[in-house]
């Protein structure tokens, strides 16, 4: 087996003889890595679960086929890249969801979102995931090709782009490893690329250094994180535009309801804040990006309601997504907030509202 090293032979024979133990031995090394490409290719942190499920399960299934003539990681990003693929093709997504707070209508969108089934991935997954090495052909740097906005790029290619354009330029593999995964030629490889860069430019936003968001906890990062968490907990609808580019753009997936620039994203947070009083953020990360998890007074206690991820440009935010509270547990979130954390959400009652 000429892509398995002699210390793994032993355990490749016991894993082919339908030893389990010496299997996940094998790949348990490979799955974050193959969690995160399944994401990129999917949109949705739950479909790359499943979809990683099926990968190895069918790795594990059909394990004696594998030969070594190939590495096991390329042998295995080939079965998750095609399962990725099947369930592009059946179809089989997250509906969009209505609007569905009773008595509460959004002020007009500037725009209706095509990705609603999009999800967040935790930075608590990225460890060890995005920092395996690359080929020499890779073009993004992986901390960018997990943000929400590459991933959404991604999701407008047709799926065969879509795959090549990942296992070449964000991972690396060469045209003809890429071609081999595929059953295709490597003229096909070349070609289904190159209209899939064609597809992804303009919707990535220019290079430009200005407008880099600043490392991740650095200390540029935490006073634009502060700013914000200041002006939403408080409701200061001024504060909060005052953070924002000219060019700013908020989506809320699975509901298709988009804003997009200064005005009509002030618009939303009026109505916002209008209806609800005050509410409390509870920091996390996801996609290498800050993000909050939500939480409100409700007649239950403090209820979480979503989670927010933000995108930085420069030293302003360029892109705000609100997720449902569903994904607060996946982010290391509580659903609820002690009683104790009540005082967080006093208001006297003659205090004038901002925002409404």
């Amino acid at each position: 087996m000429a892509g398995v090293k002699p210390a793994r032979t032993d355990l490749m024979s016991r894993a082919q003889a339908g030893d389990g133990e010496a299997f996940r031995a094998l790949t348990e090394p490979h799955r974050r890595e193959l969690q995160v490409h399944c994401y990129r290719m999917l949109g949705s942190f739950q479909d790359a679960e499943d979809a990683l499920q099926d990968a190895m399960l069918a790795a594990w299934r059909g394990l004696e086929q594998f030969d070594g003539r190939a590495s096991l990681r390329t042998w295995l990003y080939r079965i998750a890249t095609n399962r990725c693929l099947d369930a592009l093709r059946s179809a089989r997504r997250r509906p969009a969801k209505q609007w569905d707070v009773p008595g509460l209508e959004p002020p007009e969108p500037t725009g209706l979102g095509e990705i609603h089934w999009l999800e967040p991935y935790p930075d608590g997954l990225l460890d060890g995931a995005i920092s395996v090495p690359l080929g020499p052909e890779a073009r993004y740097e992986q901390t960018e090709s997990i943000s929400l906005a590459f991933v959404t790029a991604l999701q407008l290619l047709p799926p065969r782009q879509l795959a090549v354009l990942i296992l070449r330029d964000v991972l690396g593999f060469h045209a003809n490893e890429v071609a081999d995964m595929l059953d295709t030629t490597v003229e096909s490889v070349k070609s289904a690329l190159k209209r899939a860069r064609a597809g992804m430019q303009g919707r990535l936003p220019a290079a430009d250094a200005s407008a880099q968001p600043p490392d991740s906890a650095s200390p540029a990062e935490d006073a634009i994180v502060a700013k914000f968490v200041s002006a939403y907990e408080s409701a200061d609808i001024d504060a909060l535009v005052a953070l924002l580019t000219d060019d700013v753009f908020l989506s809320m997936p699975p509901i298709p309801l988009e804003y997009h620039g200064r005005d009509s994203v002030a618009r939303f947070f009026a109505f916002m804040f209008g209806s609800v009083r005050r509410y409390q953020l509870v920091p996390t990360r996801a996609n290498g990006q800050p993000a909050f998890g939500v939480y409100r007074q409700t007649p239950a206690g403090i209820r979480g309601v979503g989670l927010l991820v933000l995108t930085l440009s420069g030293d302003r935010i360029r892109a705000m997504i609100r997720f449902e509270n569903t994904f607060l547990p996946i982010l290391g979130l509580p659903q609820s907030l002690p009683s104790a954390q009540q005082t967080a959400f006093a208001r006297t009652d003659d205090a004038p509202q901002r925002g409404s």
